[in-house]
Parts: structure tokens; C-alpha cells; sequence
């Protein structure tokens, strides 16, 4: 029974799915809010069209107050993330306080420019710093930085702009922003084939950050007509 099983499974594969790049088509967003952010991201892993991992974790985090959302290559967006990381290591060794996370934004936008032709890297860089509070920074493939009150990314985005643009409205409490972000990431992960399992929130502030898992069952539900 279970080789039958594995035999029509490869049947529906394509051939050649092992050797495919292990890609996070993703869905990704981070906004801002008075006294912080709130990033979140799905989690779903795929290689072509077979989901390799269904738990992925994509908020990444870089300092303990800057995380990052990652969509793209998986190999690519981890190594970055822990040059990053290890690049703000060093600073705040060297300087005696925490980088800040336009620091943070500009190494991303760096390195993703500087090997902008052999990359597969679209970043999302979030977080708190004592000179400017919670922001957020798009560096999408390519290398640009821009930073942005609301920011999605990944293959799921396309399906939530008009969400986005329907209910966003500045000035958001952190509870609004949490049921925002979940609410976006759950249509995309319903309507995108490269997204899915369930929805991780991380709510950074002053005070650290705060991360929450939404399974299945409690996200909200839409019409799938």
C-alpha cells in the first residue's frame, strides 16, 4: 500500500523535483504602528510544486530588536540574513549600543545590489531603534531601499493589494495592525499556490519582541468560489 502511494505521488511530480530550487514564494508584510511593528509572514517551504516544508519560520531575526521577512530563494535569504546579522554583531560590539534598523536595511540593500545577478532575494526589514521607533524597509529583488509605512512581498502579494489599499489606514494600534497583517497573509495564503500552512506574527516594540502563531483553524475564513 504505502509503495503504490509513493509511486502515484512521483507519477504527479515532476521528474526532475529534487534537483529544483528550495524556494519560499511566500507571502510577506510588515507595518508600522505608534511604538512599534508587526511583521508576519506563512510558511510555506516549496521546491517546484511539492511543498518541502510546511512550517517554515520567515521572520528572521537579525538583532533583537530587527527582524526580517524573507521570500525568494531559501539558500540565498538565510545566508544573507546571517551575514546581516553577524555584520550587527560586530557593529554594536565595536560602537556600544544597538545598530539601528536603517543600518540593518542599508547591509541588505547592499549585498543584495552588489550580487544582484546571482541572488533570488526579496527582503523585508522591520524593527525598533531609540532614534526613529518601529520602521520598515522594503528591499525587494534588485537591491533598491525604500521605506514604507505598509510593505508586502513575495508571490502572494499580488493577490492582497486591493485588500491592502481597501482597509489600511494610518494610524493603526498594535491590535489593529496584528488582526490586519493576519487577515492579509490568510486571503494570500488561500488564493496563492506558493503559500501556505499557517500565519507567524512577531510584534516588535521597546519592550522586545512578541511572536504569536495563528494555526489553521484560527485563521478567519473567505469565500473560495
Amino acid at each position: 500500500m504505502a509503495a503504490a502511494c509513493v509511486d502515484s505521488l512521483q507519477l504527479l511530480l515532476p521528474h526532475d523535483w529534487p534537483k529544483q530550487e528550495v524556494m519560499t514564494g511566500t507571502t510577506i508584510i510588515a507595518v508600522e504602528f505608534d511604538g512599534g511593528v508587526v511583521v508576519g509572514a506563512d510558511t510555506r517551504t516549496s521546491s517546484g510544486t511539492y511543498v518541502s516544508n510546511r512550517a517554515t519560520d520567515k521572520l528572521t531575526k537579525v538583532t533583537d530588536s530587527i527582524y526580517c521577512c524573507r521570500s525568494g530563494s531559501a539558500a540565498d535569504t538565510q545566508a544573507i540574513a546571517h551575514v546581516v546579522a553577524s555584520h550587527m554583531e560586530i557593529l554594536e560590539v565595536k560602537s556600544g549600543e544597538a545598530p539601528s534598523v536603517r543600518v540593518a536595511a542599508s547591509t541588505f540593500r547592499e549585498i543584495c545590489y552588489k550580487y544582484r545577478d546571482s541572488l533570488s532575494a526579496g527582503i523585508i526589514v522591520a524593527g525598533w531603534d531609540k532614534q526613529n521607533g518601529g520602521q520598515v524597509y522594503m528591499v525587494p529583488i534588485g537591491g533598491m531601499l525604500i521605506r514604507q509605512s505598509v510593505a508586502l512581498g513575495g508571490s502572494g502579494s499580488t493577490y492582497i493589494w486591493g485588500h491592502l489599499d481597501a482597509t489600511y489606514k494610518p494610524g493603526m494600534q498594535k491590535e489593529e495592525c496584528v488582526e490586519f497583517v493576519k487577515k492579509a497573509v490568510t486571503l494570500a495564503l488561500n488564493r496563492d499556490g506558493s503559500s501556505g500552512g499557517c500565519v507567524r506574527v512577531g510584534i516588535i516594540t521597546k519592550d522586545g519582541v512578541e511572536r504569536r502563531t495563528f494555526l489553521h483553524h484560527e485563521l478567519p475564513e473567505y469565500y473560495l468560489g
